[in-house]
């Protein structure tokens, strides 16, 4: 009787020790998930990326050539309409070392902006660029950073019409382009690229 109650006791063991390594393999299992892009954390880490990532494709890549009222084309620009250049920023996904055609230089100053779009997206911030001519009611001067000004320019979803604050100004040519992305993606009438951002091929 003794025996069977000992074996009992060493089965029990047995199939409790089974139990708790199986239970240690699935704890290994969802760690391992979790840190390399599974079900866990990793994976939703991934996806937030991604939708950074897709929120610059709210910006209106192509534009209708049109420029506002009172720009100024520029006197013997660097790179002159018709000309060749190859861009070196990167305000979209493929912009960065397309072949770009110049369709337009103007004189102007060039401002990055931060606001909030009016379609309820993310606080936009240091977007690049935004031309003095396309500011309501600022007159002629080159405005200061920290000043807010309204926007009458759609470069993104939800930026016509808002209250946005200059976080910097320069005085520069600026250039309208088409391009084919590196990604395939034709381009027409881009605004706006800065002189310090295109390179001679």
């Amino acid at each position: 009787m003794t025996n069977k109650i000992i074996l009992g006791i060493i089965s029990l063991t047995a199939v409790l020790t089974l139990f708790a390594c199986a239970g240690s393999n699935n704890e290994e299992s969802t760690q391992h998930d979790t840190n390399h892009g599974g079900n866990g954390a990793g994976h939703n880490m991934e996806d937030t990326e991604d939708m950074q990532e897709m929120d610059h494709s709210n910006m209106d890549h192509s534009g209708s050539g049109e420029v506002p009222e009172g720009l100024q084309n520029a006197e013997n620009p660097t790179f002159p309409v018709g000309s060749k250049a190859t861009i070196q920023s990167d305000h979209m996904t493929g912009m960065k070392g397309a072949e770009a055609t110049i369709v337009g230089a103007y004189t102007t100053v060039v401002y990055t902006v931060s606001y909030t779009p009016t379609n309820g997206g993310e606080p936009v911030t240091n977007h690049k660029w935004v031309i003095h001519e396309e500011l309501e009611g600022v007159g002629e001067g080159a405005l200061r950073p920290g000043t807010e000004v309204t926007i009458n320019a759609e470069h993104m979803e939800g930026m016509s019409g808002v209250t946005a604050t200059i976080d910097s100004a320069e005085e520069t040519t600026v250039y309208m382009v088409d391009f084919t992305s590196t990604t395939g993606e034709e381009i027409k009438n881009h605004k706006w690229v800065t002189e310090s951002e295109l390179s001679a091929q």
